[in-house]
């Protein structure tokens, strides 16, 4: 009998692994016990091989670029940067990187990769960023795997192997933020101002050499390997793809001459480093853009990545500048993991392969393994959101799990301008530096009072509990999350509930002695003399538009909608175009039931947004399907303008192509409203002073908000402080709500924390200001 190449490989490891062991025979249930019966093939150790050994788990800690890998910037000019900037920032301190690795370390990760490293100028991500090509910039990294080296991650069965770290090898082509881009030809990517210069085939085998050069680089740094990034659009990417690679000669034309450059760099690379050392590759198996890869083409690849050296092969899905989102909350969990399982049941590979995107919690990256999708899977932005995700999973505390809830906000809409990453349910995220939740002396322990179980609310309760205050949080509601009730009702916010659940879930584990349904007045404030401080984060009311005739009976707030269940007719107008415009938009258009993320339909995902799940075109794009929408609807804005200009930087195409691919959509900026009649129909006036008048049968108000503050008291100005919505309302902004709690709750113990004195934000690095600098000149 012919076994094809990729079971062999799998027998082969678990003849030498044998099933996952425990601890069973000691007697109570133990932590092997929990992982084995619960993550049974998520915990299953992985055998790589004689020269580099076994890894603890399933799981690859997928690269995300941080804004802690470091800059390039010459010795000599740092003070002139720090200077022009009015900033602070030490000459190539890793230290904060090597705590951010060793904190998801700790959490159980056996294998992770960093954000991306260029391996020379030309593939720098933008002005000055992180590269590696010389022994200074080298000693630099010695801080990260050492951190990472010190932890030891547990196996099934007691015994346990050192956590590693690779490097990821980045080369951004034309995606560079910088006029020195470089590509396999002459183009220009939709998402930099840069056109890019093709490389000569002398700069190419120049970037060869540069890229062998930063892997020796990286394992004499300590690293355990690296990752060469071949997909979602970069330079590699842009050699195997038709779309960008016009060339006509040895490194055109047909698959081998545009796979030649990434074979011989992995070809290369092996001959320099070594058996013992990871080489992953991130191979594009879905490139959705027209003329990307086939999926025939990434199998050929597949087999040619697998035989001229590399040890695993990483899935990539999707170009930055694709027109399908990837990794957004809109994603159903799981969604992109057809295409490796199509590569591994074709049997053409004998390494491992690793599935990913949307894959943010244990459960279903164990249903994914048992149902040998891949041999590994990727979660990258979950360690963000919670670096014990493992570690939680393998001791059965599932519930305490802050789960990724696939927003962008503050790790990608922050790194395509520079800034620090953080995460939106996590702003301890890259900033582990920046906070100290130790546990404080009975002396200076407090008595707290948290007026609004939202999310700044719940967030400062649970840190401020943590620190060993004793908290009280008061809602007059009967649940706790504010907002997020009614956010986590917009179809592609499903993830919302599990922030929820895991607000419960730390408020119990913290002892916050919660009082839900219960009011609290001014008056009731003034007279407790038992709290030592008071946290009012009772959020926000909507914005009043003054329109006449608003009393008008059609005439709906976004909270009749969505949290008092008002019904809404067929023909709608939507007053105020921003998140909560396009969030009831959505709602509108496609509400059929509260969902959890765990019912949305792969299948509906992939039709809606014109996603060849058969693999048979090319890119793997095909028409899209649509679903029929349920009302019609007019999206209107005062200010002139593309409507949703204001949302997030990565998410917003997606919200606006949402409505405008539904077919019912008007969006209509520009007016002032007049009045609304008698019938409930808005008379609205547009710039050049013309009124119309829109036949709807319901109008719903998304005009902004208002602080609500009515529990603000002049007797109690010296200890009463504004975190969240009754701090500052502008749009509804979870991220800065959070933020905005946590770092007051681990310091409100402070002498010099006042009222007035009490917001706290990470610090303004150079690459942001640098890059901010370069979108004025570009």
């Amino acid at each position: 009998m012919i076994i094809p190449r990729q079971t062999r490989f799998l027998l082969s490891r678990k003849s030498q692994l044998g099933p996952a062991r425990t601890l069973s025979s000691v007697g109570s249930a133990t932590i092997e016990d929990e992982a084995s019966s619960n993550y049974e093939h998520l915990f299953q150790p992985l055998d790589l091989g004689p020269h580099i050994g076994i890894l603890p788990n399933r799981v690859l800690m997928g690269s995300m670029h941080s804004g802690l890998e470091g800059h390039s910037l010459p010795r000599w000019m740092l003070p002139v940067a720090n200077f022009a900037f009015k900033s602070n920032y030490k000459e190539h301190d890793m230290s904060q990187m090597a705590e951010y690795f060793a904190a998801r370390a700790r959490g159980g990760v056996g294998l992770m990769v960093t954000g991306g490293i260029a391996p020379n100028r030309e593939g720098w991500t933008g002005p000055f960023s992180s590269q590696l090509t010389n022994e200074y910039e080298m000693e630099h990294h010695k801080v990260v795997t050492e951190a990472v080296h010190a932890i030891q991650v547990p196996i099934i069965g007691g015994d346990s192997v050192r956590s590693r770290i690779v490097m990821q090898i980045l080369h951004t082509g034309r995606y560079a933020y910088h006029p020195w881009a470089v590509s396999a030809s002459n183009t220009k990517s939709p998402i930099s101002p840069f056109p890019a210069k093709a490389l000569d085939k002398a700069g190419i085998q120049r970037t060869i050499r540069d890229y062998v050069n930063t892997a020796v680089l990286a394992k004499r740094a300590g690293y355990d390997g690296v990752e060469i990034m071949g997909s979602e659009g970069y330079l590699l990417s842009q050699f195997l793809a038709p779309r960008t690679n016009k060339r006509t000669d040895e490194y055109g034309g047909r698959l081998e001459n545009r796979a030649r450059m990434p074979l011989e760099i992995i070809r290369q690379t092996r001959r320099a480093v070594g058996e013992d050392f990871i080489i992953i590759f991130r191979l594009s198996l879905l490139d959705l853009v027209e003329q990307g890869l086939s999926f025939e083409e990434s199998v050929e690849l597949a087999q040619r990545v697998q035989d001229v050296g590399c040890t695993i092969i990483n899935t990539g899905i999707g170009w930055h500048e694709a027109r399908v989102p990837t990794i957004a909350t809109s994603v159903p969990r799981g969604a992109f993991a057809f295409p490796t399982k199509r590569l591994k049941e074709a049997g053409v590979v004998d390494i491992p392969l690793v599935s990913t995107n949307r894959i943010n919690d244990p459960r279903t990256a164990n249903e994914l393994l048992e149902q040998g999708a891949s041999d590994m899977i990727s979660m990258a932005r979950p360690f963000l959101a919670d670096p014990e995700l493992l570690l939680k999973a393998r001791e059965g505390r599932a519930d305490e799990i802050n789960t990724c809830i696939g927003c962008n906000q503050a790790c990608l809409d922050h790194v395509f301008v520079g800034k620090i990453a953080s995460c939106l349910v996590n702003p301890v995220a890259c900033h582990e530096e920046e906070f100290d939740f130790s546990v404080l002396p009975e002396a200076q322990r407090l008595n707290i009072s948290v007026v609004g179980a939202g999310p700044a609310g719940c967030a400062f309760a649970i840190s401020a509990a943590r620190k060993g205050h004793k908290v009280t949080l008061y809602d007059r509601d009967d649940k706790i999350g504010g907002q997020f009730n009614m956010a986590k009702r917009i179809p592609g916010k499903e993830e919302f509930y599990e922030t929820l659940r895991y607000f419960y879930a730390m408020l119990k584990k913290y002892n916050v002695n919660l009082k839900l349904g219960t009011e609290v007045s001014r008056e009731d404030m003034e007279r407790d003399a038992s709290t030592d401080k008071w946290i009012i984060s009772t959020g926000v009311d909507p914005r009043d538009p003054r329109i006449p005739g608003q009393d008008h009976p059609n005439v709906l707030s976004y909270i009749d909608v969505l949290k008092r269940q008002k019904p809404v007719g067929e023909k709608v107008a939507v007053i105020g175009a921003g998140g909560i415009g396009f969030d009831i938009s959505e709602y509108l258009l496609h509400y059929e039931r509260d969902k959890r993320a765990s019912d949305v339909s792969h299948l509906d995902f992939w039709k809606e947004w014109g996603i060849d799940n058969s693999l048979t075109e090319r890119g793997g794009l095909t028409q899209p399907r649509h679903a029929a929408p349920k009302r019609k609807i007019t999206l209107l804005q005062r200010k002139k303008g593309k409507l949703g200009a204001g949302l997030g930087k990565t998410t917003g195409w997606i919200h606006r192509a949402t409505l405008n691919q539904s077919g019912a959509v008007h969006m209509i900026n520009g007016v002032s409203y007049e009045k609304i009649d008698e019938h409930g129909h808005l008379h609205v006036k547009n710039s050049k002073g013309e009124i119309s008048v829109l036949d709807v049968d319901t109008i719903v108000i998304c005009a902004g908000q208002v602080e609500k503050r009515e529990l603000v008291s002049e007797k109690l100005s010296d200890r009463l402080f504004l975190i969240g919505g009754a701090y500052a309302a502008g749009e509804l902004d979870a991220k800065r709500a959070i933020d905005m709690g946590t770092r007051l709750a681990v310091k409100i113990h402070e002498a010099d924390v006042v009222p007035g004195k009490h917001v706290f934000s990470a610090p303004v690095g150079i690459e942001e200001k640098m890059y901010g600098l370069l979108r004025k000149i570009s």
